[in-house]
């Protein structure tokens, strides 16, 4: 009987060096410019509990970094761009005079053309240069961006029609820039990494409303405010070209940098339909996406009619609308994202070591808990401005703890060669079923409770406030649907560390010992 792999070199240690450890003695095995330490890896953190792993980061750890922050500003800008047009939503419903409806299909035609193009930059991302494929889509978006600000007020279709284009460029980025931390980074500091890549989303999204509402007062012009992000998206894609590196996938989990071998796109489709852990917690991810969308859009329009009614603010007839609830629905959004991503991370490192499971708990924690601070919000927004916005707070924060941690279980339950396609299966999921159709369904509601109404400020709020109640039941749902995660994330997690771990024994060398001492080998090594 002979061993399932091929024979492999043997390697001697060098003539009067005493290895002092085990450790030494396995990072003999190592080739040159890979001997970093092994330490023991914690569990949950993208490997086994007491198995060994690599060093944290691959290559030179202070460009890793650097690549985290520049991949963190593009992030930045993206949601930024995204959530520019929900903060001067009303003076372009003003402009162009469309309903609720058709202002929802500004976000839903942006997300369609995002999520229908994401698994197919996935399947680029996971055979060709991810950094020129980001950079191709990033300089296409900026150029796109700028020229949606020049639409003349009788053609809104033309607008829809660049928010559509916007969304290839974005699409080309989300799908890829995960990995790319993913291949540069493991356990912990991996964690902590994406942490910071997502902070982009919550506060990312709280800057669009900021520089929307802004921009639009400075200038009395709210076709500005789709000016600021193209610009700074022409420095990302020089920072991008001349900083980030095309790390080897998969080499800073395995002893070596040879390149793994990629199946084909259907099969790794079948593979991944077949992972409960991936399937569930982006189920759950699109509970987050349904309700986080919702919110982006209709949140400030919905704080502005409770306003109206009540009587402390005048309604918007004409000219610029008062931006100042985009503002602060802006800085809650910058402030609980910020907060709660972070929270989010140390919550779910500190839980993990005394259960494993820990990551999908806190994010089925982090829905449910969401759920009734956001009913509360709505209930309250005719009687009290301020107790609306603090339960905003509170159900934000809590939707915030998901962000990076579901990034998380997504590149420890899949293998390194899938990840990209991964990750454009979630995001094509999450918005598809989510933040793609959750705009304009409650739009479409919102101004079909209006017709059965007599027409008034009173009718348009109250519209609007039965038809964001959906929000809560679709959180409880992506509740229930991590808390089925917490069921299988231990098994897939070892599944897909094993496949990786045979890579390593399959391409390890055997060390051979000095006389009198004994090495620990896996079995593999050994040639029956």
């Amino acid at each position: 009987m002979s061993s399932r792999y091929p024979p492999r070199p043997l390697l001697a240690p060098a003539d009067g060096v005493e290895p002092e450890s085990r450790e030494e003695e396995e990072a003999a095995a190592v080739s040159p410019g890979e001997a970093e330490a092994l330490v023991p890896c914690s569990p949950g953190a993208g490997a086994g509990a007491g198995s060994p792993r690599r060093a944290a980061t691959s290559g030179s750890p202070r460009r890793a970094v650097l690549t985290v922050c520049v991949l963190c500003y593009i992030n930045l800008l993206n949601y930024m761009d995204r959530f520019t047009v929900a903060g001067v939503l009303p003076d372009i419903e003003e402009y162009f005079e469309i309903g609720d409806s058709s202002s929802g299909l500004l976000q839903t035609v942006f997300i369609c053309s995002y999520m229908v193009l994401a698994p197919i930059f996935g399947y680029l991302g996971d055979r060709y240069n991810r950094k020129w494929i980001m950079s191709s889509g990033i300089l296409f978006w900026s150029v796109i961006t700028l020229l949606s600000s020049f639409v003349p007020k009788k053609f809104f279709w033309a607008l829809l029609l660049t928010r559509g284009l916007v969304g290839i460029g974005e699409a080309s980025y989300s799908t890829i820039a995960p990995t790319v931390i993913a291949d540069l980074f493991v356990g912990d500091l991996r964690s902590r990494m994406l942490s910071i890549f997502y902070f982009a989303i919550p506060v990312g999204s709280g800057l669009g409303y900021i520089v929307g509402s802004k921009v639009t007062d400075l200038t009395d012009d709210w076709h500005w405010a789709l000016r600021v992000t193209p610009g700074l998206g022409l420095v990302a894609v020089v920072l991008l070209v001349f900083i980030v590196p095309e790390p080897p996938r998969g080499a800073v989990e395995r002893r070596s940098k040879r390149a793994l071998v990629n199946t084909s796109w259907l099969t790794d489709v079948k593979e991944l339909s077949k992972n409960p852990s991936f399937v569930l917690s982006s189920l759950g991810f699109t509970s987050v996406a349904f309700v986080t969308g919702t919110l982006a859009l209709w949140a400030p329009a919905y704080l502005f009619r409770a306003q109206v009614v009540q009587g402390t603010m005048r309604p918007c007839t004409k000219g610029t609308c008062n931006s100042l609830d985009s503002l602060l629905f802006g800085i809650i959004t910058c402030v609980t994202g910020f907060l709660g991503v972070g929270a989010g991370v140390e919550i779910s490192k500190r839980y993990r070591k005394v259960n494993p499971r820990a990551d999908p708990l806190v994010c089925a924690s982090g829905l449910l808990g969401s759920a009734p601070f956001l009913y509360l919000a709505l209930a309250t927004a005719e009687a009290s401005t301020i107790a609306t916005y603090v339960f905003i707070f509170i159900g934000e924060l809590l939707l915030s703890l998901n962000w990076a941690i579901v990034a998380d279980i997504l590149l420890y339950v899949v293998i390194p060669t899938r990840r990209s396609t991964a990750e454009a299966f979630q995001i094509m999921m999450s918005h598809l079923l989510g933040d793609a159709s959750s705009p304009y369904l409650i739009g479409v509601i919102s101004d079909a409770i209006r017709r059965s109404r007599p027409d008034s400020y009173l009718a348009e709020f109250r519209s609007l406030e039965y038809a964001l109640m959906i929000c809560c039941f679709v959180g409880a749902m992506g509740g229930a649907a991590f808390l089925a995660t917490a069921v299988f994330i231990e098994r897939d997690r070892r599944k897909a560390e094993l496949y990786t771990q045979e890579l390593v024994e399959e391409d390890e060398p055997i060390v051979v010992p000095q006389a009198g001492r004994s090495l620990k080998l896996p079995v593999t090594s050994v040639l029956i």
